[in-house]
C-alpha cells in the first residue's frame, strides 16, 4: 500500500478534494516531505529526552567549542543526510513531475478534447473567454463569462492567464494548481478534470480592498452537457456581441505553446 497516496486521498490530512488527474502527484511531495520533516522531528524530541534523563539536573556541563575535527565531521555528516534524504527527495520529485506533466504544454496541446481558456484578470473579477465554433478568440462567436468556468470531465483544460490592472494569482486548490495574472504578460497552466462537481477559483495574491470577493467557480460535467452549454453560449454570445464595445473585445490570439525547456 502506497502510504503516501493514503494519507493524501482517502484520509484527507486537511486538504482539498483532489478531482484533477494530475493533482495526486502535488498531494504526494507534500505528504511525504511532511513525513520526513516529522521523523526528523521526533527524532530530536527523543534525542533531547534521552539526554535529559542520560544526564539529570546535576550533571556538571561541559563547554565546547565545536571545533574538533569528529564534531565538524558529524555536523557535516547530519546535515547532507538531512539536505539529500528530504530536500534531494523533494527536487527530484518537483523535476520529474514538472518536466513530464505540469510544463509538457505539447502533449496537452496535442490532446483532440483539449478545451482552451483565456482569463483575464481584473479588480476583482475573472472574465473567462472560450473560442467558438470557428475556432479563432476574440471573435463574434466567443463564450465569455464572468466568474465562472464550465470544463467536461476527462479532457485536459488548458489556461492562458493575463491580467489588466494588478499582479493576481488564478488559483484552482481542487485541481491543485495556481497561475500568477501578471500585466504586460500571459502565463499558463493546465490541468485534467477527474471529478463532476463545482470548484472553487480563488485568488492568491493580495489585489486590493475587495481580494476577498474575487471568487469564481469552476464546473466540471459530462462531455455531453459541455458541448451542449458550449453551442448555447455560443449562439447567445453571437447575438449579444456589440462591435463597437471595445472592452469587451480583450482577448488575445491562442499561442501554441511547447514543452519548457
Amino acid at each position: 500500500m502506497n502510504l503516501p497516496l493514503l494519507l493524501a486521498g482517502p484520509l484527507g490530512v486537511g486538504l482539498p478534494v483532489d478531482a484533477s488527474k494530475e493533482g495526486w502527484r502535488i498531494d504526494e511531495m507534500i505528504i511525504v516531505t511532511s513525513l520526513f520533516v516529522g521523523l526528523i522531528f521526533l527524532i530530536m524530541v527523543v534525542w533531547m529526552v534521552w539526554s535529559i534523563l542520560r544526564y539529570g539536573p546535576e550533571h556538571e556541563a561541559v563547554f565546547d567549542h565545536g571545533a574538533r575535527r569528529s564534531s565538524w565531521i558529524w555536523t557535516v555528516l547530519v546535515a547532507l543526510l538531512i539536505f539529500v534524504v528530504v530536500d534531494g527527495d523533494l527536487l527530484v520529485r518537483t523535476l520529474i513531475a514538472v518536466n513530464r506533466i505540469y510544463w509538457n504544454f505539447e502533449w496537452a496541446e496535442q490532446q483532440r478534447n483539449a478545451i482552451r481558456v483565456e482569463v483575464n484578470a481584473h479588480q476583482w473579477a475573472w472574465s473567462i473567454r472560450y473560442a467558438g465554433p470557428d475556432g479563432k478568440f476574440n471573435t463574434a462567436d466567443d463564450v465569455v463569462t464572468l466568474n465562472e468556468v464550465v470544463l467536461p470531465l476527462d479532457a485536459p483544460a488548458l489556461f492562458q492567464v493575463g491580467s489588466t490592472d494588478v499582479l493576481h494569482s488564478f488559483n484552482v486548490p481542487n485541481m491543485r494548481m495556481k497561475v500568477d495574472a501578471v500585466p504586460g504578460t500571459i502565463n499558463r497552466m493546465w490541468f485534467t478534470p477527474a471529478k463532476v462537481g463545482d470548484y472553487e477559483i480563488g485568488c492568491a495574491q493580495h489585489c486590493g480592498a475587495n481580494h476577498y470577493k474575487m471568487q469564481g467557480m469552476v464546473h466540471v460535467v459530462e462531455p455531453a452537457r459541455f458541448q451542449q452549454w458550449l453551442a448555447a453560449a455560443s449562439a447567445n454570445s453571437r447575438q449579444a456581441y456589440d462591435p463597437q464595445d471595445i472592452g469587451a473585445q480583450w482577448g488575445w490570439d491562442w499561442a501554441e505553446h511547447t514543452r519548457v525547456r
